[in-house]
């Protein structure tokens, strides 16, 4: 999908500054005017179109912007419906997964694209997909879920399929932010020796499973939420991101609800936790929900939607966690919890992450849009 600034801009100039290219010579007033537009539009298409919640315009000028200094070409970009992720490899080659078109593709740093794996509901196929992570020795996996089960596959860096398995049950999609599910085996990554999920239902907050599907450790003690009479509340509000940190150990980001992270050792036992806080949050804290919608699914189950306060979360190379907000902006937090940076991204436009990873080079890999970005 073209986002809405840029069809303004092509309307206005001709063609988009992006990545490098440079935009027709136009009069200083029509170039101001044109870039407080996009930025405008851009900003309200998010808020009513992603779940982003509005933010002061005096907080927003205030935070430090990190530029896009390139990323994927734009016509591989065209090959993709809703590129959700986008990493890269240990060898240089970078994997996205298209959720629309249901595919992945792989793409060399020489810039040639090959989809890799295509739709379908059979093993080595993808339909529905939620989720991609590359780990550390050239493998992947996916979630997906056909007939709305839970999958997840395993595939080497060519696309062949390494193995399979299916959680128990049926997913029950509990958050929801736009027309993505962030809970369940969204949040999955890739070890040399585990996959790692939040799964509420398996009683803690981070759970391991081996490459045949089977669950081996557990753990992270559910926080207190006031709604521990409410089955599906409760476990809504204990969902979120368990991320791998290079460094050792493990963060859990809660997801919805007052924003949190955890910092655990190799062995599962807490090291810290620390509230997520900062102006540009106050007005979502000040008026988080306390009920929810309601929805069924096609069996009849009745479960709450809650939307999230964190749109997605990554640790860079150096065991920085970056934290991504359902405000345009992204916080990020050295080795021991504490806050050290506050940005927000820019490429042809205001930039609402869907997924954030890092490269070998320790630049941040940001969709939509398939953007790189330097970071210190």
């Amino acid at each position: 999908m073209v986002h809405p600034s840029k069809t303004v801009l092509n309307i206005i100039a001709g063609q988009i500054e992006e990545t490098g290219l440079r935009v027709p010579m136009v009069s200083l007033v029509t170039k101001v005017t044109m870039w407080v537009a996009a930025q405008l539009i851009a900003l309200l298409c998010l808020i009513a179109g992603t779940g982003m919640t509005p933010v002061s315009a005096q907080d927003l000028r205030e935070v430090p912007i990190l530029r896009s200094t390139g990323g994927l070409p734009p016509r591989i970009v065209g090959l993709f419906r809703q590129p959700v992720a986008f990493q890269q490899s240990s060898n240089g080659d970078y994997y996205v997964l298209d959720r629309r078109g249901q595919s992945v593709y792989r793409i060399t740093p020489t810039g040639q694209a090959e989809q890799i794996v295509q739709i379908g509901p059979e093993q080595g196929r993808l339909l529905g997909p939620i989720a991609l992570h590359v780990g550390p020795s050239g493998r992947f996996v996916v979630a997906d879920a056909p007939n709305g089960r839970e999958r997840v596959q395993i595939f080497d860096e060519n696309g062949a399929s390494l193995g399979q398995f299916t959680l128990p049950g049926r997913a029950a999609p509990r958050i929801i932010l736009g027309n993505l599910v962030l809970n369940g085996v969204g949040s999955l990554q890739l070890t040399d020796r585990s996959i790692v999920m939040n799964q509420p239902e398996m009683g803690g907050l981070v759970t391991e499973f081996s490459y045949a599907g089977n669950p081996f450790r557990t753990f992270g003690v559910f926080r207190r939420t006031g709604y521990e009479s409410d089955r599906d509340i409760n476990l809504s509000l204990n969902s979120g991101i368990p991320l791998v940190d290079p460094m050792g150990g493990y963060y859990f980001v809660f997801q919805t609800g007052v924003p949190i992270f955890r910092k655990y050792d190799p062995q599962g036992e807490l090291v810290f936790e620390r509230h997520i806080e900062g102006s540009e949050l106050d007005s979502v804290i000040t008026t988080l929900p306390t009920s929810w919608h309601r929805r069924s699914d096609d069996q009849g189950r009745d479960f709450p939607v809650i939307p999230p306060t964190v749109r997605t979360a990554a640790v860079d190379r150096l065991g920085r966690l970056w934290v991504a907000l359902t405000v345009p902006v992204i916080y990020i937090y050295d080795t021991d919890g504490e806050k050290i940076r506050t940005v927000r991204l820019e490429a042809a436009g205001l930039i609402q992450p869907d997924s954030l990873s890092f490269s070998t080079t320790n630049n941040l890999l940001v969709t939509p849009g398939c953007y790189e970005f330097k970071v210190w």
